[in-house]
């Protein structure tokens, strides 16, 4: 059983500038239940050995990971490392030289053969690789044999389109099976892609097409989005038009809807696969050949497409599927994110398709038709490893804060994972007790884009759990929390997160800009070679690491270095709080101040503007009612320093449509500046709402 919850208060002292102020501790533990640890993956004895195996000789354990997939040719050299070079103007700025890691050298693999093919040959053709459910309720199911004919008619379609090796391929389509059959045929070819996300903006698109100068945009005539068809082709056309690299747009038919069509260039995607012969003969890469590019967000800047090869990022993203999900053969996979964000080329493309694994893919929002829709698709497939994002379980915890509703047997969950940010305590804890039965683990993974795939995460047969925290280090990586100076910071204390050295998934460089790919991740540790993820992260007593979300977002408060998540656990802990977010916003006696952002549980008005005149007032007078029993609530908590100053109570977040919320937006509404860009929001007209509610509590 799990001990008793408590969060206690540390003194906040005066801290270096470097250091994050470490308030809130949470004292749950999880023990592995002995009938998991039986049949894991990986057990106490297989985790000891695998740790030692990676700490005595890195590079060997990750030759050994590699060796689970299938090379036509071995490589020359496992591994070559040149760290990075600080530049004339010294440690910790711009102007050096970005590291060069080169994994597997000399070896050559098809990444798509691995994905697909070798488990044909296998005699696992027959094996569901993909159930697939649409928003309006269409399903299909394709098995690997069914899934190798129609990457071979993709790939051989490709070709005739005059797309060759490491030519480049931006895809902007929804999450439907053809998105995953079109980029394991690029992947085939040795093109390279770059998904998009189907929601994203023309200009979005555009800058994606111009950066990578790609010859060919694969779209489609629409998608289904909260119960509509909503068109696609039309900010496809006006992404490539005028773009010279661009020499034709691939369309899949998803809503059947008219589209505009520019002859010669347009071509469908079905009459291309029906000229197309289902048998492909492979060719076969070199490891460092470029796979995909990913772009960063965008949301602060110029996006950076990140590069990852092909056979460095396979092993990790294979073998950390594997081991850190307890993969088995029998398992329903479902990986919840959209197919454009990085945690699915990882864990719901690459990871789970080069094992082997049946895997769900759902195109629609989570509400829609109904709160129960993924509770329903966790039913009819018997899913049996959920993988979703912490603001998803705070949303089920907003709609049901008193367990999942009746009518729907989610007995067949056996494990849980998240991804995308910190997860909260009070998440952790209702996350497992409904949908986990109280039982399964939860494996909180963090990584970002530039990682590839995991760097920290609990092996689920091994580790006892602490809500909230990924505990430490995959084996065969090593992460660290250090001060300015790159010292690691003693237990208790918090500061910069940072990956030491090297590993097979990294990103290689920015597409086009290798300065900037030094300037963004390795300038500021740059005389110690080490990745700086952006992240503050702290030590508990144990070493075990919690993530304290991005170091831009720490509020600073009199000196005292806080970390909005630590604050918004404390509110999410709150039984009348569904969910929040805190920003430091300015404050002309404490420099910041903290500002809080609740979604109640239980809703005080109408959630937009067409209620009438009145609804902001409603929520600002809410809001004045609530705001003593928050600030006290977390003043207990953690401490009387990280009292929110302003509590605004909304019926929404601004978030991204990979579920992230967009702080910096909070901050630019209450400090009166103009809205940045806001084109990926999952809803873009949210900070206005939020501003009235804001101008109201004022």
């Amino acid at each position: 059983m799990p001990s008793h919850s408590s969060a206690s208060h540390t003194p906040a002292a005066t801290v270096p500038a470097a250091v994050l102020s470490n308030l809130l501790t949470e004292t749950r533990r999880y023990p592995v239940a002995d009938a998991f640890a039986a049949q894991a993956n990986i057990d106490a004895d297989a985790a000891r050995a695998l740790r030692e195996a990676a700490d005595a000789d890195p590079v060997g354990f990750w030759e050994d990971k590699a060796r689970r997939l299938d090379w036509h040719t071995p490589w020359r050299t496992a591994h070559t490392w040149r760290p990075p070079q600080p530049g004339p103007r010294g440690h910790g700025l711009p102007g050096g030289t970005p590291p060069e890691a080169r994994w597997f050298e000399g070896g050559a693999l098809n990444v798509a053969v691995n994905c697909v093919d070798r488990h044909v040959a296998a005699g696992r053709g027959d094996k569901v690789a993909l159930h697939f459910e649409g928003e309006p309720g269409d399903r299909r199911t394709i098995t690997y044999a069914q899934l190798q004919r129609d990457v071979a008619r993709a790939a051989n379609a490709l070709t005739a389109l005059g797309i060759g090796k490491g030519d480049r391929v931006v895809v902007y389509l929804p999450v439907i099976p053809e998105t995953v059959i079109v980029t394991l045929a690029i992947a085939r070819i040795g093109a390279i892609h770059s998904l998009v996300f189907g929601g994203f903006s023309a200009e979005a698109v555009r800058f994606r097409l111009q950066d990578t100068g790609a010859k060919l945009l694969v779209t489609s005539d629409g998608q289904f989005r909260r119960g509509a068809a909503v068109p696609v082709k039309h900010a496809a056309d006006a992404a490539a038009t005028g773009i010279g690299s661009v020499e034709h747009v691939l369309v899949v038919r998803r809503t059947g809807d008219d589209v505009p069509w520019t002859e010669g260039r347009d071509v469908w995607w079905h009459e291309a696969l029906a000229a197309a012969s289902d048998r492909h003969e492979p060719e076969f890469f070199d490891a460092e050949t470029p796979l995909f590019i990913i772009y960063t967000s965008g949301t602060t800047g110029r996006p950076k497409g990140l590069v990852h090869t092909s056979g460095g990022y396979l092993t990790h993203a294979s073998w950390t599927h594997w081991a850190l999900f307890d993969l088995k053969d029998d398992d329903v996979y479902w990986c919840t994110a959209d197919l454009a964000w990085v945690t699915a080329h990882s864990y719901a493309i690459y990871g789970p398709l080069s094992n082997g694994a049946t895997s769900v893919i759902y195109e629609g929002t989570p509400e829609t038709p109904s709160r129960t829709r993924h509770l329903e698709i966790i039913e009819r497939y018997g899913v049996t490893i959920y993988y979703t994002a912490p603001t998803l379980v705070r949303t089920f915890m907003t709609w049901w804060p008193d367990g999942l509703p009746a009518g729907h047997d989610v007995s067949s969950l056996r494990l849980l994972g998240t991804v995308g940010e910190a997860i909260n305590p009070e998440a952790w804890v209702w996350f497992r007790t409904h949908h986990g039965r109280g039982t399964a683990p939860i494996v909180d993974t963090w990584w970002q884009s530039e990682t590839g795939a995991a760097v920290m995460c609990p092996l689920p047969g091994v580790d006892e759990l602490k809500p909230g925290s990924a505990l430490r280090a995959v084996p065969g990586l090593t992460a660290l929390v250090v001060d300015e100076a790159g010292e690691r910071v003693p237990n208790g204390s918090g500061g910069y997160l940072v990956v030491a050295g090297t590993w097979p998934g990294m990103a290689r460089t920015v597409w086009g800009d290798p300065q900037r790919f030094y300037d963004s991740y390795w300038a500021k540790f740059s005389e110690r070679g080490w990745f700086f993820s952006g992240d503050g992260g702290k030590y508990d007593a144990d070493g075990d690491v919690w993530v304290l979300g991005r170091v831009d977002d720490v509020i600073n408060v009199s000196g005292h270095r806080l970390s909005t998540i630590e604050i918004e656990s404390a509110l999410v802990a709150h039984p009348s709080v569904g969910e929040a977010a805190v920003v430091g916003v300015s404050d002309a006696v404490t420099g910041q101040a903290v500002a809080a952002f609740v979604i109640p549980s239980s809703r005080p008005g109408a959630n937009d503007s067409s209620a009438g005149r009145g609804w902001a007032t409603a929520w600002a007078r809410a809001a004045d009612a609530a705001a003593h029993s928050l600030r006290a609530h977390v003043a207990d908590a953690i401490g009387p320093i990280a009292k929110p100053k302003h509590v605004f109570l909304v019926p929404e977040l601004p978030k991204t449509r990979s579920g992230k919320i967009m702080r910096r937006l909070l901050v630019d509404i209450v400090d009166g500046r103009p809205l940045g860009d806001a084109t990926s929001l999952q809803d873009e007209t949210a900070p206005t709402r939020i501003a009235e509610i804001v101008t109201a509590t004022h």
